[in-house]
């Protein structure tokens, strides 16, 4: 099978001598890739569990975005959430930037995604505030920066998935929201777009954006589920995986990689072949920069907030009779590394470090 190692090892060096001006998180996201577990961060001695069988494997770099690491991640949390959700609808809206206002985002990430964050959160609790709509100062919601699509373009979006309804004034009334409607869209947009107005005006980079962007409208979806089970089993994936995994790539020949996709709407596989170059390109824009959180929690859900969504669950239970669900269990994932004989699980045992190891920022 041919990995992303395979790629960025032989054709790190040119890309790197290409660009530049290369940032530093894609010079660690190229560095923790090419050396996962070929040794240069140790290796641990582990036994079968089914046949007893002993075995040496080197360990992974745990870099976020190697997709040779973060297997596991993505299904615990999911777990966590179904654990946490609330009863009654949930709505999965989608923030999105339109295709003018991209280079810049791409030249400035932080700037830019941390406008998305604040746009996004800001436009949905003011809309939850109106009376015709929710009629809550206190709404909850996780938000999730997602920037790729199938064929990897680049395309920054945030993903909020909204439980119907929020907390009364007083914190002592769930307000709940309609079945099928949470807030308008139509007025959602608008103000969504004048708050990143706003933040890119403070960050004083309002004049190197083209004023058309700010008269187009701006994308922005609502999609209403009876629960939360929907929305969070379709993003939990998005939250720890990255770009490109190694299993949609099938082909390296004569620099060209071929992986596969799918268009939208459509089930059926495709492949797309791209230069070398071209795809460590499209792989490496979508590496966040050092040490920024692509999954924020804003309102009762962030971690300051006092009152905890198992209170605010009895709440809702007892206001509406609802019938409190215990949550799906989560089929257990594959063990990240297996036995090469029987395929069991392996137990490590102990773990050897190299005498050179440097613990180094993990994205």
């Amino acid at each position: 099978m041919i990995t992303m190692r395979d790629i960025c090892t032989p054709y790190a060096p040119e890309y790197i001598e290409r660009s530049p001006n290369l940032p530093a998180s894609h010079h660690k996201a190229i560095d923790a890739i090419c050396r996962c577990r070929t040794g240069a961060y140790g290796s641990s001695l582990s036994t079968c569990e089914r046949c007893g069988q002993h075995h040496h494997i080197a360990q992974a770099c745990g870099h976020r975005h190697c997709p040779q690491c973060q297997h596991q991640k993505a299904a615990q949390w999911l777990h966590n959430q179904l654990d946490t959700q609330l009863p009654g609808p949930y709505f999965l809206i989608t923030c999105t930037v339109p295709e003018a206002l991209r280079p810049l985002c791409r030249s400035h990430p932080r700037l830019a995604y941390q406008s998305l964050f604040s746009a996004s959160s800001q436009a949905l609790k003011r809309l939850a505030k109106d009376p015709r709509f929710i009629g809550t100062t206190l709404p909850g919601f996780p938000g999730i920066l997602h920037t790729w699509g199938r064929q990897l373009p680049y395309h920054p979006h945030i993903h909020s998935i909204v439980p119907g309804g929020g907390l009364s004034q007083d914190r002592e009334a769930w307000l709940p929201s309609r079945a099928n409607f949470s807030v308008p869209v139509r007025a959602l947009s608008p103000i969504y777009r004048a708050i990143s107005a706003e933040e890119m005006s403070q960050a004083g980079q309002l004049e190197q954006i083209a004023p058309q962007v700010w008269e187009t409208p701006w994308n922005v979806h609502s999609q209403a589920n009876p629960n939360g089970d929907t929305s969070l089993k379709y993003l939990a994936p998005y939250v720890f995986k990255v770009a490109i995994s190694n299993r949609r790539i099938v082909g390296l020949q004569d620099r060209l990689v071929t992986f596969t996709s799918r268009t939208p709407g459509s089930s059926r596989p495709r492949t797309t072949s791209l230069d070398v170059l071209a795809c460590m390109r499209r792989f490496l824009q979508h590496v966040l920069p050092t040490g920024f959180m692509k999954v924020r929690h804003f309102g009762f859900m962030n971690a300051t907030c006092r009152i905890t969504t198992d209170t605010i669950r009895q709440m809702i239970v007892l206001q509406t009779g609802a019938i409190l669900e215990q949550p799906r269990p989560i089929a257990p994932t594959p063990a990240e590394v297996t036995c090469p004989n029987c395929g069991a699980p392996l137990i490590v045992l102990t773990r050897v470090w190299p005498c050179h190891v440097a613990f180094h920022d993990t994205g």
